[in-house]
């Protein structure tokens, strides 16, 4: 990746735009650099993914950092999550390609 971001699990959505974040009010970045979140911050998060070919492409997205309101279910276990922008999630092979245009 060409900037730091924080991993996420995208299967952990609990909305259409909110993925759980962090259940640690400080999370290490795929620099190794440790970032402390707080609400209304702008983060860059990824997942790990490959595409056809088995080529990494990761999976990438920006956001809000939220405190986690989620008061039953599987959701719980988080303390912060990300509102994903409007942009949503996109390949990192997508964001390469409009770099490029």
């Amino acid at each position: 990746m060409k900037e730091p971001r924080i991993y996420v699990d995208f299967n952990e959505m609990v909305e259409e735009d909110l993925v759980l974040l962090s259940k640690n009010d400080t999370e290490l970045d795929s620099a190794g650099n440790l970032v402390h979140l707080s609400e209304n911050m702008f983060i860059k998060i990824y997942m790990d993914d490959v595409d056809e070919a088995n080529k990494i492409d990761n999976l990438l997205a920006e956001g809000i950092v939220e405190r986690n309101t989620i008061n039953e279910g599987w959701g719980t276990i988080a303390k912060w999550n990300c509102r994903i922008n409007h942009k949503g999630i996109y390949h990192e092979s997508d964001h390469n390609n409009d770099a490029n245009k």
